[in-house]
Formats: structure tokens, C-alpha cells, sequence
């Protein structure tokens, strides 16, 4: 089955002291009890406007998480703290992803390497530069070694575990806060449409072969247009792609995270 975007879907923000939703085209749907986890944007970026049109408050303040202060140990960064106008929606803290689980129980925080974090403020940069407004939607970003053992065993269970790095093997990029996940909001908070869900997996969400993908209806070229603009701010700020995931971008190679930056295991 084929998931095509669909504005008339909704993402439900809830940073601890309220629940905000806003629209989105990304084929999500939550209520607050689905939503424990998730966390949006700093207090100085843009509000987001919920289906009726009319602007939500922004999120307070909340206490940091104890996964979040075991990152800060770590040299690692809080996304939202470091560039306000990047916006924060963490899927796996909700149970509306691939595994279909909550895989962060506490994490309320998206976190990168200094590096990475650098990387996408830069590309945050260019986007604004091209369309005033827009701004950089994080997913996923630093993942605990934890994290990555679960959500192996889940996805093992499902038989999807070839798009989850096995732990067995060092994990992946995310493992060491050196992989980040996005998207594209527009001018109203609304994720632009890219085609897929975010971490569907299949052929759909390839980058490799997007034109045939066009020309067969699977995605259309205003779809195709969005992740190339997506695919331009990352690449020119320094991140590289991966193949099976539109939304996926690395800061350096698997080999080079390995001889620079300790693995996040615990």
C-alpha cells in the first residue's frame, strides 16, 4: 500500500503543560494520552496554527528529561535550545511510527552533535533564504544504544529490521547524534508534502529513482520538488543522503563517527 501525504491528517503537539494540534500533511493522527512524549519548538519560533486557523499558545518551559541530561553528558546538544526556529516533533515518542510503539519513554528532547547541530542551522539558514517562512522539522535525531536494541527486537518481529541498524554491529549514525531526520514546515507550520509518511518504509520513499516514481503517478512532481528542496538546504550545509529515506541525513560516515565520537550506549 502506497501512502500518499494528506493534509486533512493531524500531528498532536503535547509538551507537558498543554496540548496544541496542528495540521499536517504527513497522514498522522494522535490524541494527548498517545502523545506523552513529544516536544515542540523553542519559545521564540513562529506558533502553529491548528485546524480552525487560530494560533496556539507556545510550549512552557518543562524540566529536562533523564535521558536528556545522560545526552548533555555526553557533549551533545538540545536542538531546540541551540536554534529556536528549528521545530522538534519526535515520532518515536509516540506509538504512530513503523514499530507502532513508544520507543522514547522519556526523552522530550532532539539532540545532535555540535557538529551536526551547526550543520542544520546552516541549512535552516538557506532554507529562509529561499522561502521566507519555511523552517526545519526534526523527527529523529541522537537515539540511546537502548533505544536501538528495542526498536531491532520490534522491528525484527515485523520482519523490517534491514531498515534498523543492528546493535550487534555498532548500531548506526544515530547512535552516535550524527544522523538527523527532517522535514519542511511551510509558512503556516503545515509539513510540506513529500509523497510519503515520514519512515515509511519501502520503494516510495527511495531518492534514487524519483523521476520514474513521478512518471508512474507514485509521487507527483510537485511532491518530487519539495524533497529536492529539501535534499538542496541539507546537502549545501554539509549532511549526506541515504537512498531508502527521503528524510535521513548524515553528518559524517559510519567509519569516521567511530574514530571521532563516542557511541551513546547506555
Amino acid at each position: 500500500m502506497i501512502y500518499m501525504g494528506n493534509i486533512n491528517r493531524f500531528f498532536i503537539l503535547l509538551p507537558v503543560v498543554f496540548t496544541a494540534a496542528f495540521t499536517s500533511c504527513l497522514g498522522r493522527r494522535g490524541t494527548a494520552d498517545d502523545l506523552p512524549n513529544v516536544v515542540a519548538n523553542g519559545a521564540e519560533a513562529a506558533a502553529y496554527t491548528h485546524p480552525a486557523g487560530e494560533h496556539v499558545p507556545e510550549p512552557a518551559n518543562t524540566l529536562k528529561s533523564y535521558t536528556a541530561l545522560r545526552l548533555d553528558s555526553l557533549g551533545l546538544v538540545d536542538i531546540a535550545d541551540h536554534d529556536p526556529r528549528i521545530a522538534v516533533y519526535l515520532v518515536y515518542a509516540t506509538p504512530d511510527n513503523f514499530v507502532g510503539e513508544v520507543m522514547y519513554d522519556d526523552l522530550l528532547e532532539a539532540y545532535l552533535l555540535p557538529e551536526a547541530a551547526a550543520k542544520l542551522s546552516r541549512a535552516q539558514d538557506l532554507l529562509e533564504e529561499r522561502r521566507p517562512g519555511y523552517r526545519i522539522i526534526v523527527y529523529d535525531a541522537a537515539r540511546p544504544m537502548s533505544v536501538q536494541r528495542r526498536m531491532r527486537r520490534v522491528a525484527e518481529a515485523t520482519g523490517k529490521q534491514l531498515y534498523v541498524a543492528n546493535p550487534a554491529n555498532g548500531g548506526g549514525l544515530h547512535n552516535y547524534g550524527a544522523a538527523v531526520d527532517v522535514s519542511i514546515l511551510d509558512a503556516d507550520g503545515i509539513p510540506l508534502d513529500m509523497g510519503t509518511e515520514y519512515d515509511h518504509l519501502g520503494p516510495e520513499a527511495n531518492i534514487d529513482d524519483e523521476q520514474r516514481l513521478v512518471a508512474r503517478g507514485i509521487i507527483t512532481q510537485g511532491q518530487l520538488d519539495n524533497r529536492l528542496l529539501l535534499r538542496s538546504v541539507m546537502r549545501e550545509a554539509g549532511f549526506t543522503t541515504v537512498t531508502s529515506e527521503w528524510w535521513h541525513f548524515n553528518h559524517v560516515s559510519r567509519q569516521k563517527a567511530r574514530e571521532l565520537y563516542p557511541l551513546i550506549d547506555f
